[in-house]
This record gives structure tokens, sequence and C-alpha cells, in this order.
């Protein structure tokens, strides 16, 4: 037997074991918001203490935490040293959307029906908790001579932009790998993403009963204005393409609007977020200016009108740095040995905390368990789930990538 089959046979023999750790980290909700995270690292913890892999726990302080709108954060690593040579860090976040409804199982479940796990953050990404872990260990059951050495971050910010989880545990200096592997949502390596850019604008008007509307000032209208001059611009972003593959245009979309009190009364506030999709080419200042004139040129022709705009996030796109050419070879490599298909190197419209590695100059890239498309996961939807063959599939890659890159 080569090393790889000895690293599929091991990941056979212990899948059981994969499938029912998952179903743990399962069964403790993350759900951001309300974003109290802490339970799920302590389970984590121990969950991995049974494996002989200790965790250091970073837990983030409570007045951080709270100014990001969150209730508790703890981030994990875990150190594995084999000798001289690179350290490669594989990063997962814990913390996941709420599930909101339409559910036809229990989103915290962790079932198993017809070789699929259902649960909310099953496909994203609790199950590269698993995949990671469980590589890792293959790869230390070959006892093999190593050099370098490997790091588990188990963070829980991606959801709010992943400057508490990653950024948090950068920017503390609580880590500096050579190369990472981030969770992954497809069969393809991933080695781009889109920025994003959210933005919270209050519409204020004058409240006034719906009798004698003409004594207020409708920030409904007004709001209807402004949005719909931040649509049109949808028709321009088309025309701007990215050279990046699976990359298009730019986009924008408005997710959440709130305001009014009462059906007989003239609004005085409307509040919405607006989200804008960034390609790699675009530099985030000048996009965030331009919307920002958008937003205050419309409000500046309706009569009794303010506007504020807050920032709620801006997560810059992630670009390819040269030094993860030898990650993206073994993905791909030991991808289309294992799945019997070619494993494309590719960029996505998605945005990740992946990008804060690649800003602080580690090279990186996006893969683990997932399915041939995030659609099918049902990801951020009812129902979210993972076809159990494609964790047992990923584990193997990422374990015989691990080989490869530490030999």
């Amino acid at each position: 037997m080569t090393d790889y089959d000895k690293i599929d046979a091991w990941v056979d023999a212990h899948f059981d074991e994969e499938v029912h750790f998952l179903q743990e980290l399962v069964r403790v909700p993350t759900d951001t918001p309300p974003g109290n995270n802490a339970p799920h690292a302590e389970r984590t913890a121990q969950l991995l203490q049974t494996f002989g892999l200790e965790a250091e726990k970073y837990p983030v302080p409570q007045a951080e935490v709270q100014a990001h709108g969150l209730q508790s954060i703890t981030n994990l690593i875990v150190r594995r040293r084999y000798g001289e040579g690179p350290t490669i860090a594989l990063n997962a976040h814990g913390d996941v959307v709420p599930p909101g409804e339409g559910w036809t199982h229990d989103p915290y479940g962790g079932e198993v029906v017809d070789g699929r796990i259902y649960g909310r953050a099953a496909a994203v990404s609790k199950s590269d908790f698993a995949s990671f872990t469980f590589a890792l260990r293959a790869l230390e059951s070959l006892r093999a001579r190593l050099k370098g050495g490997v790091e588990l971050h188990f963070t829980y910010d991606e959801e709010f932009g992943g400057e508490l989880g990653p950024g948090w545990l950068l920017s503390h200096k609580l880590t500096k790998p050579d190369l990472l592997i981030a969770a992954g949502f497809s069969y393809e390596v991933v080695t781009a993403h889109n920025g994003c850019l959210q933005l919270e604008v209050t519409v204020h008007g004058k409240m006034a009963h719906a009798a004698i509307p003409d004594s207020g000032v409708d920030a409904l209208q007004a709001a209807v204005r402004i949005l719909g001059a931040l649509y049109a611009l949808n028709a321009l972003y088309r025309r701007v393409t990215s050279s990046v593959a699976g990359i298009t245009h730019p986009y924008l979309n408005v997710g959440r609007i709130e305001g009014g009190t009462n059906t007989n009364v003239v609004p005085g506030k409307v509040v919405f977020k607006l989200d804008r999709r960034m390609i790699p080419e675009e530099q985030p200042a000048v996009v965030e200016a331009a919307i920002r004139e958008t937003i205050q040129d419309v409000a500046a022709q309706c009569p009794g009108i303010t506007v504020e705009i807050r920032r709620l996030l801006l997560a810059k796109s992630m670009k390819p740095l040269p030094g993860n050419k030898p990650l993206v070879d073994a993905i791909r490599q030991h991808g289309q040995a294992v799945f019997g298909q070619p494993i494309p190197a590719r960029g996505t419209p998605l945005y990740t905390d992946v990008r804060l590695y690649a800003e602080a100059g580690i090279p990186g890239v996006i893969y683990g368990a997932g399915p041939r498309t995030v659609l099918e996961s049902n990801a951020k939807r009812a129902d979210e789930r993972l076809e159990l063959e494609d964790l047992r599939r990923a584990t193997k890659v990422i374990a015989r990538a691990l080989l490869d890159l530490l030999s």
C-alpha cells in the first residue's frame, strides 16, 4: 500500500466516527445573530481532546464582541509541529446564519437520511471542522517523517466579516502560518473571491397623521426614490466584467428594510441595508464613495429629507498570491484521483474571511467538504445538507495534500 492508500483506508475505517463528530457540532446552535458562539467552541475543544488534540482557547474580550453586535466568541487553535518546515493552517468557521423557515428536518438534529446529513452549518462550514480534524488525524496515523506543521483554526466571526475571527488571531500575532486551506463549498479549488460592502441607510422625514399628510415629510417615498436609483446601478455594473474565471460583474442588493409606525401614519423614518459585491479589480474606497454620492444626490432632491449612511462591513476581495501554487497543484491532483473528475481552480462571487489571511501575506485557497455547487447544499436556506461521500472524499484529498506539502 502507498501512503495515499493508507490515508484512504484510515479515513474509511474512522468515517462513522467523523460523521458522529459532525453531528455533535451541528447540535450546538451558533446562530449569528445573536452570535453566542463560545459554547460551541467549548464543545469543539472537548471533542478534540478525546482525539488527543489540545485546543488553545482565545476568548475575544466582551466589549469588542458586543461592539460588533454579537454575544460571545472564543476562537480555537490546535498546533501540531513535526519538524522544520512550513506551517499549514486549516481554517473553518463555526458561526452561521439562523435557520429561518421551511425546514423538513431539525436544523440542529444532524439527521442522516439517504446518505446525507442535514442541519444548519452541516455544509458551510462545520463540515470542515470534521474534514480538517480527520485529515490531520489520518496524516498522523502514518507516523511518517514530516517537515513543518499543521494548525487547525476554528473561528467564529465569518458571518459578520471575520475581524473577530481570523482577523483577531492575526492582529494579536497568535498565529502566522505559511500556507492556508480554508473551508470550502464546492468541488473547485477557489483562489479568489469578491469583496463586499454593506451599508445601513437611514432616511429621515417627518411623521404626521395620514389624514393631514402635507404636515409631514414621507420618508418612505424618499426611500423608494433612493432605492430606485441604487437598483438602476445594476444595469451599469453588468458592463463591468472581471478577468477572474468564476466571477462575472459587480452587483447590488438591498436585503432588509423597515420603517414607519402604523398604517395611518406618514412614516418619519425608514432604514434599509444594502450589500454591494465588488469584483477583485475594483477599489473599495471608490465603490463606497460612488454609492454614497448616489444616495445623497437623490436625498437632496427630496425637500425635508435627510440621510445617514453607516458602513456595516467592508470585506476586501481575495486575490491569488503567487505562493499558493503548491496548494492548488496538490489539491487538484488528489481531487482528481479521489473524485475521478478534473478539479478546476477559479474564483467565486461569494466573500469569505479568508481574505484576511491573504491581506496578511499568507497564500491560501478555499477547499473542503462541499457539493459540486453551493446551490446543491442549500447553504443559508432550509434543509441545508451535505452528501456524506463528499465529506469522506474531501477528507482524503486534504490529508493527501498535507502529506505532499509536508514530506
